[in-house]
């Protein structure tokens, strides 16, 4: 059978999953009767919860006599070392654009890793049902990344197609040509070229995705670049320099065939392969024949640009909602994602309870640790920070490249703000639908826990997108916060009266009833410093109190802070206790005379 690899990358909502969904039930992956979930692509909880695809997925549909095996790969920048692993699997892209918002940052970042690997790109225009498309200036946008991302004349020469992928129909032309995606078939069958691979040369592929299995273990995935391999050969791994990782027998072979994987004897080069048997071999390793010598070229992972301090939960309510709470465990599943998840670096620290994670971004932490909390863990996460590092005695800082779309009557908010943060204009210019595009070029950690206020600012309109940019000298002091917190003083259980006195000193965080306990934090201050406060003040008794006088407090809704605004709020000396079920902001220091002690400290 004949075959073609190919690869799905877009901006994060521009319809790639739900293309994806079009060509599975087109090819005939589902009966015709079948109830099938929108978007079955993303199958993750969190990811059918946010509507972005996070884990990189392999499937495959049968057209005419061709297998292709395509692969949905995440839209966002925090996860590119998922785009980065995959691209190595595929001979050619679907590179999705919408046909109002024409190619974003994300796309950006995608294209670039997929351009430099020499892959050959299809352009299709989605969402062509839009009243407000523009899909000529869409085209000219994409020739020109092209050229800026340094594409060679045979990829700049690239086919063009149109789509509206929620009705189910691609067509050569802007106009709907027929009822289906034959057309993208037809177009990735022609353009896109058999994978170049040596069949009579020994068994060789680079591992590319890993996941875990419960009935036979590891198993790792990748295109067979040589050879042949059947269930109970001999291999071994190699690293990317080519030591020996391990020795093992092939347990299991399963190739996909739509949403599922079928079990084989044999596979030949050119597939797409699951493999099981190996326990210690890793993404990039090489997978191969005990005859060969030399592994196969991995292309490296771009480094992790921020870090966040992972530790036990040492609140006076631990272990009251999570079942696993040691250190051990938190180790072990935290080793256990490293694994999989090569653009995660995990390191020791001092302190035995704390381990420092790395990863691309605030929402690539932010997915671990929701994921780890629904697992049934607690843990005390610290505040990010960017790594830097230092060439020739100087102190460099991560950069990203920032790109806005916002209403022209919120340009001047938005630059005023991300200048505070040390960004600096790259370009603007105006969009064909009138809005006011800005390209900043900003630091990372300028940019921690910004995107929320940027919404607020532009009232829920703007559209911001970031990626990456590289490394420049160490931009100075960058205001994060101007108020200082209320801090409880005693534990118990909150009290309506108690709060509705506190409320003109700040904005509660907390209502009444709930759980508090000293150094938790209950609410942000008015003013720029720190001040404990009792949230458990009950009303003096007396004789001349009239009932149901209390009954009468009307505090005002809480403040309530999503795990992302939470990991941007907290300073350097505070934490979020994280549990299944509660997420509490608290100082490092619950003791208000230890805390005293460290700050002594520090400042001297």
């Amino acid at each position: 059978m004949k075959i073609r690899n190919i690869a799905i990358i877009a901006h994060v909502d521009h319809g790639k999953t739900t293309l994806v969904d079009e060509l599975l039930k087109q090819s005939g992956t589902f009966r015709e009767n079948q109830n099938v979930e929108v978007r079955v692509m993303d199958s993750n909880d969190l990811e059918k919860e946010r509507g972005i695809t996070i884990l990189a997925k392999c499937t495959s549909v049968h057209y005419k006599d061709y297998k292709i095996n395509i692969i949905d790969t995440p839209g966002h920048a925090d996860f590119g070392g998922e785009v980065e692993r995959i691209l190595g699997m595929v001979e050619g892209v679907i590179l999705l654009v919408d046909s109002q918002e024409g190619p974003m940052p994300q796309t950006r970042f995608v294209t670039s890793k997929a351009l430099s690997l020499g892959l050959k790109p299809i352009v299709l225009i989605n969402k062509m049902d839009k009243p407000d498309r523009r899909p000529d200036e869409v085209y000219n946008e994409v020739f020109d990344l092209f050229v800026n991302l340094g594409a060679n004349d045979e990829q700049l020469d690239f086919p063009i197609l149109y789509a509206a992928a929620r009705d189910g129909w691609v067509s050569k032309t802007e106009e709907k040509e027929a009822n289906d995606v034959s057309a993208l078939f037809e177009t990735v069958i022609e353009k896109i070229e058999e994978p170049k691979v040596d069949e009579n040369a020994p068994f060789a592929m680079v591992s590319t995705m890993i996941e875990n299995d419960d009935y036979v273990g590891r198993m790792l995935t990748g295109k067979i670049a040589s050879g042949k391999v059947r269930v109970g050969d001999n291999l071994k791994a190699l690293d990317r320099d080519g030591n020996l990782v391990e020795k093992s027998k092939v347990s299991k072979l399963m190739l996909y065939e739509g949403l599922t994987k079928k079990s084989v004897e044999e596979v030949a080069a050119g597939d797409i392969v699951c493999l099981a048997g190996f326990s210690k071999a890793t993404v990039s390793d090489t997978i191969c024949d005990v005859a060969v010598e030399a592994p196969l070229y991995a292309k490296p992972i771009d480094p992790p640009v921020l870090s966040m301090t992972f530790s036990v939960n040492d609140s006076p309510y631990a272990g009251k909602d999570g079942k696993k709470l040691t250190s051990r465990v938190i180790r072990e599943r935290l080793l256990k994602e490293q694994e999989i998840n090569v653009s995660i670096k995990i390191q020791d620290t001092d302190n035995a309870d704390t381990l420092e994670v790395s990863a691309r971004g605030e929402l690539q932490l932010a997915i671990l640790i929701e994921t780890m909390r629904r697992e049934g863990f607690e843990l005390s996460i610290g505040r990010p920070r960017v790594l830097v590092k230092e060439e020739n005695h100087v102190k460099l800082e991560p950069m990203e490249y920032v790109q806005v779309d916002v209403d022209q009557e919120f340009a001047g908010t938005i630059i005023d703000t991300l200048q505070k943060r040390k960004a600096r204009i790259d370009t603007m210019s105006t969009t064909a639908d009138g809005k006011q595009r800005i390209v900043f070029i900003a630091p990372t950690r300028g940019l921690i826990g910004y995107y929320s206020k940027f919404l607020t600012d532009t009232r829920g309109t703007g559209v911001m997108s970031r990626l990456f940019f590289g490394y420049e000298e160490w931009k100075g002091v960058i205001e994060s916060r101007f108020n200082g917190v209320l801090i409880s003083m005693a534990q118990g259980k909150s009290v309506a009266y108690g709060l509705f006195h506190l409320e003109d000193r700040g904005k509660l965080f907390i209502g009444a009833g709930e759980d508090v306990y000293v150094g938790m934090i209950v609410g942000e201050h008015s003013k720029d410093n720190d001040l404990e406060v009792n949230p458990l003040k009950a009303k003096q008794l007396s004789n001349m109190r009239s009932a149901g006088k209390d009954d009468n407090i009307i505090l005002t809704p809480p403040k309530r802070m999503s795990l992302e605004e939470a990991i941007a709020y907290i300073e350097e000396d505070e934490m979020i206790e994280v549990t299944p079920n509660f997420l509490r902001i608290r100082k490092q220091y619950l003791d208000p005379n230890e805390r005293k002690k460290h700050y002594r400290a520090k400042s001297e």
